[in-house]
């Protein structure tokens, strides 16, 4: 996590601020119910821009007693409550707030101020998003954008994506409920946008989730760093055999290593010794997230071992 992960975060946060208010406001006015579930989403997502500045700022506490390997994954924790928040708040309630008024409609008033408001609206969360996906670019790797972010390991970009992305197609949709529904003069269509604003917040929501799961769980590090890693130790002569390296990320940036190794058995115990602070610091050259290597060394006579593939790793 850096300084420009909290910037992100800052953005959005100050944006979904402003905006809720003049939602609530727009929505108060003209009785829209699309207004009313984007006031919903902006006011979600400006909680859950506090709880992941509330996890950025407890999992960089040190390791104690408790947690020798720290509380880095306080983040991903907080990461899983957002997405609850926005499955629950956001789109349970856009989805409430909808068939509400399916069975109690009314007609929306002069929709000027609604289209004033969603217009604004989407070039704040614009600008929102811009800036998330530039420092999202800035590390991510050659796959394409939308399979990086499922990949990412960090919160405090990804869920900006997924939510301030959300918010756009919201705003989309909302826009379009309220001018058919003005046009026609049917206060349908503004209450199938508010359902369908639900369902966006609900399916950004479950992937949020997935991605949360998975870190918590003990998520490796990427394919390319485990295959990087396996190469570069493989490649020392005094290695004789390495069997497949273990990863796990303990936060977004700083990842466990466990190599199993076997050393030439003509080796020394000075020349071992060596040998793994040669390794250790060859390793955290090349891949500074790796944060923490144990090395598990067996000096003796190498057994033939194939390097497993990924296939077989993953089974």
């Amino acid at each position: 996590m850096t300084g420009n992960s909290k910037i992100a975060i800052y953005g959005a946060m100050a944006a979904n601020v402003a905006i809720a208010i003049v939602k609530f406001v727009a929505a108060s006015i003209t009785g829209s119910s699309a207004m009313m579930s984007e006031g919903i989403h902006s006011a979600v997502d400006t909680g859950n821009s506090l709880l992941l500045l509330l996890g950025m700022k407890r999992s960089q506490r040190p390791p104690d007693r408790g947690h020798p390997f720290g509380h880095g994954k306080e983040i991903y924790f907080w990461s899983l409550i957002v997405a609850i928040l926005v499955f629950s708040l956001g789109g349970g309630m856009s989805v409430y707030e909808g068939i509400s008024h399916i069975q109690h409609p009314e007609p929306i008033k002069d929709p000027f101020w609604n289209y004033v408001v969603l217009l604004s609206s989407m070039v704040f969360e614009g600008a929102s998003l811009v800036y998330a996906i530039r420092e999202f670019n800035k590390t991510k790797g050659k796959k394409g954008f939308w399979a990086e972010v499922s990949m990412s390991k960090d919160p405090s970009l990804f869920a900006v994506i997924y939510e301030e992305s959300a918010a756009i197609t919201g705003l989309v949709i909302a826009l379009t409920g309220v001018f058919l529904g003005h046009y026609f003069n049917n206060p349908i269509y503004d209450a199938v946008a508010s359902m369908l604003i639900g369902v966006v917040l609900i399916f950004v929501a479950i992937n949020m989730v997935k991605e949360s799961r998975g870190l918590l769980v003990g998520e490796s590090a990427d394919w390319g760093i485990v295959k990087g890693i396996y190469d570069l130790v493989n490649a020392n002569p005094k290695v004789k055999t390495l069997f497949y390296p273990l990863t796990m990320h303990l936060a977004p940036n700083e990842v466990l290593l466990a190599l199993d190794v076997e050393f030439d058995k003509l080796m020394t115990v000075d020349e071992l010794f060596s040998t793994i602070t040669k390794l250790e610091d060859q390793i955290k050259k090349a891949y500074p997230d790796v944060k923490k290597i144990y090395i598990e060394a067996k000096n003796f006579e190498g057994r033939d071992k194939p390097w497993l593939n990924q296939e077989d790793a993953v089974d």
